[in-house]
């Protein structure tokens, strides 16, 4: 598993992540099971919501009741979570008061004393900044959140949060798959009028600005078509995809999941993928794509097989 710092922090983070939003119905023995799993292949960093879950830290208490971490065993890890999303309004709040009561139902149902990371979970449009950093500086300062980050965020959304902020943004988390890859398909056409995949779109530029800024870009829904539309691999819908993965997946000796895995963490930015998986013999396999040595011209073939225009 490949390891990296987590820049503008001392976390030593691996590039595939567990997340964990469905394991609200799973059994202690089935979520012992994962992470035991993911453990054994190097994943040591659990990414959670308060959201996630038929409850309110639904998933995050099913994680704490089924774990029963020891303190030591509590250090092995690299616990991220996120706030900012009402489910029941719906809507989302980045108040002082809302991101405080988040986090300290977080900590409560995850038994913990610390979040490693904290994310604002999808942007707010009626942000007040000085709130979100007089909440920051507050979580920071009594050791509750060791580091921050946002989700699904433009340049300009993280450029206005860092006016005010004065803890480093570490990470945005952002959809990215071989097929969903609107952040990296308009750098690649910039300029061709008549493609689609050429617009810019939510301030353009995500991957080069967190490149520039030392912010880890997390890729969720690494092997979904869409926006939850299902999953590419074995897709009849994308069948000269899934002949070029099969044909990798083969040289390598992997899974068709490692090569999917791979295609994100080939890419020089650094990226972490966010395994959504619940079955332990797919996040084992996805996990051997994090360090396979795809070759930049590997790369593109998958890119172009996945209907991306390359000039």
């Amino acid at each position: 598993m490949k390891t990296f710092t987590l820049p503008g922090t001392d976390i030593v983070a691996p590039n595939v992540v567990l997340g964990v939003m469905r394991i609200g119905s799973k059994t202690d023995d089935e979520v012992r099971e994962l992470v035991r799993t993911a453990r054994d292949a190097g994943i040591d960093f659990i990414d959670h919501a308060d959201v996630y879950g038929d409850d309110l830290h639904g998933c995050e208490q099913r994680f704490s009741e089924a774990m029963q971490l020891t303190p030591s065993q509590r250090d092995e890890l690299t616990i991220q979570t996120k706030a900012g999303i009402v489910r029941e309004g719906p809507y989302f709040d980045f108040s002082y008061e809302h991101l405080i009561e988040s986090v300290e139902g977080s900590l409560k149902a995850l038994d913990t004393d610390r979040i490693d990371v904290l994310l604002l979970h999808r942007p707010d449009a009626l942000v007040e900044p000085a709130e979100v950093a007089r909440a920051f500086d507050e979580l920071e300062s009594s050791g509750k959140v060791r580091a921050f980050g946002v989700s699904n965020h433009t340049p300009r959304q993280i450029d206005l949060l860092r006016k005010y902020v004065k803890q480093p943004i570490v990470a945005n988390q952002l959809q990215l798959s071989i097929t969903h890859a609107p952040i990296v398909t308009q750098g690649v056409s910039t300029n061709m009028l008549a493609e689609q995949q050429s617009m810019t779109l939510d301030g353009g530029g995500i991957v080069d600005y967190c490149r520039l800024n030392d912010i880890t870009v997390q890729a969720w829904s690494p092997f979904q078509a869409g926006f939850f539309t299902g999953v590419f691999l074995g897709s009849d819908d994308y069948p000269e995809l899934n002949a070029v993965i099969d044909r990798l997946a083969a040289q390598y000796d992997v899974s068709p999941i490692a090569i999917a895995t791979a295609w994100i963490t080939r890419h020089p930015a650094q990226m972490q993928v966010v395994l959504g998986t619940t079955t332990p013999e797919r996040v084992a396999d996805a996990a051997k794509g994090s360090d396979l040595p795809l070759t930049r011209a590997e790369w593109y073939e998958l890119f172009r097989a996945a209907g991306h225009i390359v000039p």
